[in-house]
Parts: C-alpha cells; structure tokens; sequence
C-alpha cells in the first residue's frame, strides 16, 4: 500500500492530497529514510511523521481495505512515539491554553460598542458624557 494513502487510511492526516504533499515536503520518513509519496509499505515499517515540532512514530501493523475508524486505529498501527516528544505535545497544549483564556474570543455585541465607542473617543481626543 502507498505510503500516503495509508497515512490517509489510518487518520493521521484529514486528505490524501495533503499526506502526499508532507511527504513531497519532506515531513515523513519510513525507516529513518525520507520518502515520496509513492513509496510501498511493508508490514513492520517505522513511520515517523512531524506535525508541527512534534514527531509522532508509529509501526505498521497491518494494511486496512479503506480508510477506518478511529476505534480501529489499533489493529492497524502501534503507536511508538517517544515520551520526550509527547512531553513537547503536552507543554504546547499547556502553552496554548494558558496563552488565551477560554471565552475571551470574539466580543460580546455589547463589548463591540463599548470598544467602537472607546476607538472613536480616542481618535477625536474628546470625552462622551457616560465616560465622565
């Protein structure tokens, strides 16, 4: 089976068309070697995959018929990735969540004014009467 649809297969990436251009940008090696997407797997192959900082590996178990659930993820591949790269995955997590509180999106349509209205005072350097 190609190595790109496999990586499409088993859910590591959302398309096929994107697992073949990671592999053509050289994110995706099989057995320590930089691959093309065309490349065959082999039952036993090492998969190491970087999505962002992090470097996912995994080992192939066996060839699915299409693409497969996520429950099933585990008859397919064995996930080998490093404790030292999940730590990376975690702290990004962390990082993330601690860089924006959760509920402070977008703003309310009241908060929108009370800005539009703060914009405006600033720009014309006068004072509104409900700012005094």
């Amino acid at each position: 089976m190609r190595i790109d649809k496999f990586l499409w297969c088993v859910r590591v990436y959302k398309t096929r068309t994107l697992a073949a251009s990671q592999c053509k940008l050289g994110k995706v090696w099989v057995n320590e070697e930089l691959i093309k997407a065309s490349r065959e797997l082999r039952l036993g192959d090492q998969i190491k995959v970087r999505k962002g900082p992090v470097h996912f590996t995994v080992r192939v178990l066996e060839f699915p018929k299409a693409r497969i659930g996520a429950k099933l993820l585990g008859s397919f591949i064995k996930d080998i990735t490093t404790p030292d790269e999940l730590a990376k995955l975690e702290l990004i997590k962390l990082q993330a969540r601690d860089l924006r509180p959760r509920g402070l999106g977008r703003p309310s349509k009241k908060e929108r004014r009370l800005l539009d209205d703060f914009m405006d005072l600033e720009e014309f350097g006068e004072e509104d009467e409900q700012w005094k």
